[in-house]
Order: C-alpha cells, then structure tokens, then sequence
C-alpha cells in the first residue's frame, strides 16, 4: 500500500464520525454487500460518509491493509474498524449497532 493512500484512507476514517468504504455509492451500490450494508445505515436514520473504492485503486487495496479486513463493504464509526455487511448485520440484530450511532433499535 502506498503511503499515500494509507494517509488519505487515515483522514477519511479520522475526519468522520462514520464513513462506510462501499463498492459503488449509497444511492448505486455495485455489489449486494454494499447494498445491504447502506440499507442497514439507512435504516437506522445513520449519518454518514461513503468511500466508492472502485474510483481508486490505491483505496481499494489499502484500505483491506488499513485494516487487515480483506473484503469490502468496511465500517468506521468514531475511527474504530466495525467490520463488513455480515458483523454490521449481526450487530444491526442485536441493538449493537443502533447504540453505536446513538440511534433507538427499529422495530420494524
């Protein structure tokens, strides 16, 4: 990974309180994880920033070093790695995530 990249992955994940590193964009996801990792958010009323990987390779690459994760979707709130589509799911089902976000657990 390049320096450069890890530096701009480091300011994206330290300059937001939640910035979600997704395959495509919220309102176009470009993978069914991203999809369901954006409706997740969504769906919880998150706010938060997204990172289209596949506009730069470098991001691509590195972020899965940044965080020795090696899939994509990858959630940071608060700068602290939360995981990909599966543990946001599993965290989503709990109340985990909700309370990551200050938000109340939907009860839909």
């Amino acid at each position: 990974m390049t320096d450069d990249a890890q530096a701009r992955i480091d300011a994206v994940v330290k300059n937001n309180d939640a910035v979600l590193f997704m395959k495509g964009s919220p309102l176009f996801p470009q993978c069914g994880f991203s999809s369901r990792a954006v409706a997740i958010l969504n769906h919880l009323g998150a706010e938060f920033e997204s990172v289209d990987v596949l506009q730069d390779q470098g991001i691509r690459q590195g972020i899965k070093a940044y965080s020795d994760w090696p899939t994509i979707p990858q959630l940071y709130v608060k700068g602290e790695f939360v995981g990909g589509s599966d543990i946001m799911m599993e965290m989503y089902e709990s109340g985990e995530l909700a309370a990551l976000f200050g938000a109340e657990q939907p009860t839909d």
